[in-house]
């Protein structure tokens, strides 16, 4: 982006061009650890009403013969509340580690329970399904692996509804769907699952559950939602994903929840918002998408204004989501002057200056964004400029975080490329007094160098 300890200027062509490489180069690296992060993830389903009112008991440990006589019970039981209990039983247990290794190395049981998970009655495979989640859910490697047999029969159950993909037992959808999401976790996925998934009618089935309107079941909706953020983020096939719609399905689905945040509060569609989110982000970044039709199209302005309002509720009730919806805002903006024409026509850039106070992380992909739009030429930072961007800018400047004051001289480096003007603000409101903070620092004085220089000479 600089061209040397001396502060002296390459061409225009040349610097843009450079500082373009570099931010591509470092959002690429962000994008491979935010990834890795999410792979990683765990999480629980939420609390079974029914459990508590059987008054909590205390998972206990159990041994071979155990684990054997409930899966007998289970199997061959008289009464069909008896065989429940017994997998109820069974699942507590399986809440141990010491429980799942015996459970995996006795012969037989994982083929049992795949069978009880396919029968045909609905209170049994709910209990099964919660015994595959509660393995699914260990941080044992073996254990994980010994799962890896049941993703077949998976598969079959969840490809084998109709093409409305309604099941008449969704607690048993949700539980199967949660354990599908773990096992897409899983280090053999993308060799052993994934393709698996994708050759099957399952993705079709999966946006059909993402599309918004009465069907939508949101405990269904966010387990699977989850599991397409696994599988995007394997990169086996994602072009597939979006020539099945998946790109317009999600952004759909993205307007219908700021329509629900908009008309109450208490919506719960946060845990839905970030896998949707992060799949949403993560198929914007396929170099493929540039040759899948017109599937890869989302609304501007309507996409743009529903994540704003997203963001403010997630101001108020989830401050945690910023980054994710930020993170979405920063793949629309980059490579798309409509998006960021979108944020200037409907005055957003001053509400997502309101965001930059919230942490480090955030108001680096706000000055990311900001950067987004002014590298698109001068018509776009005549907008951005003048404006409250200059008093803001000052004070990021001053921020401890060195990744935070990087981007904001990244984005005034665009300014004073683009916009003459904003350098002969900038010396106004005493901007070289604030420059001069970082002019010691290794990571940041070249850059600062070169700033002063082309402030002083507009």
């Amino acid at each position: 982006m600089w061209s040397g300890r001396q502060g002296r200027l390459r061409p225009v062509g040349c610097v843009v061009e450079e500082l373009r490489c570099r931010r591509r180069e470092r959002e690429a690296a962000l994008r491979k650890a935010r990834r890795e992060q999410q792979l990683i993830s765990k999480r629980l389903l939420r609390d079974d009403a029914s459990e508590e009112a059987e008054g909590g008991c205390v998972a206990m440990i159990l041994g071979e013969t155990e684990i054997q006589h409930f899966l007998r019970l289970a199997q061959q039981g008289t009464e069909e509340k008896e065989r429940e209990r017994a997998l109820v039983s069974l699942r507590r247990g399986l809440q141990h580690p010491e429980t799942q290794q015996t459970f995996i190395w006795l012969e037989g049981s994982m083929r049992t329970l795949v069978g009880l998970l396919t029968s045909n009655q609905a209170l049994l495979q709910l209990e099964a399904a919660r015994c595959l989640h509660e393995l699914s859910h260990s941080e044992q490697s073996a254990v994980a692996e010994a799962c890896l047999p049941a993703t077949s029969y998976l598969l079959t159950y969840l490809s084998g509804h109709s093409s409305d993909f309604i099941s008449p037992h969704l607690t048993v959808l949700e539980a199967l769907g949660y354990a599908l999401s773990q096992l897409l976790q899983v280090k053999e996925a993308p060799e052993m699952i994934i393709p698996s998934v994708l050759g099957s009618t399952l993705p079709e089935h999966i946006l059909r559950l993402l599309q918004p309107g009465p069907k939508l079941n949101l405990g269904v909706a966010v387990e699977f939602a989850w599991c397409l953020h696994y599988i995007i983020c394997s990169q086996v096939d994602n072009t597939l994903l979006i020539s099945h719609g998946g790109l317009s399905t999600l952004g759909l689905l993205l307007l219908d929840m700021a329509g629900a945040v908009q008309r109450t509060e208490d919506t719960g569609l946060e845990l839905l918002a970030c896998p949707v989110l992060r799949c949403l982000s993560n198929l914007l970044t396929e170099a493929a998408m540039e040759v899948v039709g017109g599937q890869n199209q989302l609304e501007d302005e309507r996409v743009v204004a529903a994540l704003f309002i997203l963001l403010q509720f997630f101001l108020q009730k989830q401050p945690s989501l910023l980054p994710e919806g930020l993170w979405l805002l920063n793949n629309l903006t980059a490579n798309s002057p409509s998006f960021c024409t979108s944020l200037l026509s409907m005055d957003l850039i001053e509400p997502l200056l309101q965001l930059l106070p919230v942490s480090n992380v955030v108001s680096i992909l706000v000055l990311t964004v900001l950067c987004n739009v002014a590298e698109k030429g001068p018509a776009y930072c005549q907008r951005l400029w003048p404006g409250p961007l200059l008093s803001c800018l000052i004070g990021t400047l001053a921020f401890p975080d060195i990744e935070v004051v990087g981007q904001s001289l990244e984005l005034l480096r665009l300014l004073f490329l683009y916009q003459p003007e904003a350098a002969k603000d900038f010396l106004q409101q005493s901007g070289l007094q604030v420059l001069e903070r970082h002019q010691e620092e290794a990571q940041l004085q070249d850059r600062v160098h070169a700033l002063q220089q082309t402030a002083l000479h507009q």
